[in-house]
């Protein structure tokens, strides 16, 4: 478990409520979308806000686990960029979740309410290869997780970055090498293929889809300060906004 002091908690929450709820500065540059997605078990909102308008969609997730909550306020110095940057998200369409489990959140545990791994919930292909109780009854039991479902299919993301704690790795899942190398030049956790866990978002992101998604995994001890998550980790997800996925060629039609 990554443990938070309860007035880091509170400031934290503080944070999240100021990212979702103050109004933009950058309305007048471009577009900005700010939507309740639905709701987790103990009835709290789940935010999705989407900047800009454009072909080339980058979805960023912070905190599906709860108590790996170091990418919420490093997602909040990432909007603060974009605020100062807005040319960035020409072009794009930058859809970001700033806390996927907002109950596990709260409560600083992994699971749901349900005592589910929403990052185990998820339908690939790999999902019965592992003991199912964490996992959920069947995938997408859970409301979270058919969120972000639900979020995936609408916008259906060129590329993804999830971010985690505590294994001190730039991880990833399908054709995402060449991503996860352009976020490990530009900050100092190292390259790590953890390989695709059973149900996880990645698995089926990146296998089941075959979408570039990057788990990037803070160190246990990253902390909740956003000043120095970002420093740390800031140009990181500024090369993967700017990564862009080249698609296999395909194949010559034999000639006549």
């Amino acid at each position: 478990m990554i443990c938070r002091v309860s007035n880091v908690a509170a400031w934290s929450l503080a944070l999240l409520a100021l990212l979702v709820t103050a109004p933009s500065a950058m309305a007048a540059d471009f577009k900005v979308e700010k939507h309740v997605v639905g709701e987790t078990l103990g009835g709290r909102p789940i935010e999705c806000n989407v900047y800009g308008d454009g072909d080339d969609v980058f979805w960023l997730i912070a905190t599906i686990h709860g108590n790996e909550a170091a990418g919420t306020p490093l997602v909040a110095k990432f909007v603060e960029w974009l605020e100062k940057n807005p040319q960035e998200v020409e072009g794009r369409k930058i859809v970001i979740m700033p806390v996927a489990n907002p109950d596990g959140f709260a409560d600083n545990v992994r699971f749901n309410r349900n005592g589910v791994d929403l990052n185990r919930n998820f339908p690939a292909g790999n999902w019965g290869a592992a003991d199912v109780k964490p996992h959920g009854a069947t995938p997408l039991s859970e409301p979270e997780s058919r969120v972000l479902m639900r979020v995936l299919c609408q916008y259906f993301p060129n590329r993804v970055v999830s971010i985690h704690q505590p294994l001190n790795c730039v991880d990833w899942d399908g054709p995402a090498d060449k991503m996860a190398e352009a976020m490990a030049a530009k900050c100092k956790l190292p390259l790590n293929k953890l390989g695709s866990r059973p149900g996880s978002l990645g698995s089926f992101v990146g296998t089941t889809l075959g979408r570039p998604i990057i788990t990037l995994e803070l160190p246990a001890e990253a902390g909740m300060d956003g000043e120095v998550l970002w420093k740390e980790y800031g140009d990181a997800l500024i090369a993967a906004l700017h990564y862009k996925h080249e698609e296999p060629a395909a194949a010559k039609a034999p000639a006549q």
